[in-house]
């Protein structure tokens, strides 16, 4: 049986080695960078739906905009890194962020459902994937 083998570059090798030791410093941060380009879609089909086609005056207050973010990247149960886009808690009124956006998202009785989250998933998950790519690029650049 014919046997081939080949060697790596060097300064490739280095940089693997030390990318290695460096994955939980970055992985943070390529995905917070993901999160930005997803939450800034959700922040702009939430503000171009609240309000819109109601049949008595708008009464929002700013207030599920404004607590929309990403969380510190994190490991869940299976031991995968993520980082998620949602809303803060509690509200002023003592209403649930979670359930107002719920509602606007799937509609309730007498409420038709004005989705936000789920077509700003599909639009942005090109571009998130790019930024995570610029992202993890500029960290590696960086060793």
């Amino acid at each position: 049986m014919a046997t081939s083998s080949f060697k790596m570059p060097e300064d490739f090798l280095e940089k693997i080695a030390t990318l290695s030791g460096k994955t939980e410093e970055i992985i943070p941060k390529v995905l917070e960078a993901g999160g930005e380009v997803v939450k800034a879609r959700v922040k702009a089909n939430l503000e171009a739906i609240i309000g819109s086609d109601t049949k008595l005056p708008s009464r929002t207050t700013g207030e599920l905009v404004n607590a929309l973010g990403v969380s510190p990247s994190g490991i869940d149960r299976n031991g995968n890194h993520d980082v998620k886009v949602g809303f803060d808690e509690p509200r002023k009124d003592g209403e649930s962020n979670a359930k107002i956006a719920n509602i606007l998202e799937y509609g309730k009785s007498g409420q038709r459902a004005k989705p936000f989250l789920k077509p700003a998933k599909t639009a942005s998950k090109n571009a998130c994937i790019e930024a995570m790519k610029r992202k993890l690029e500029e960290e590696i650049s960086k060793i």
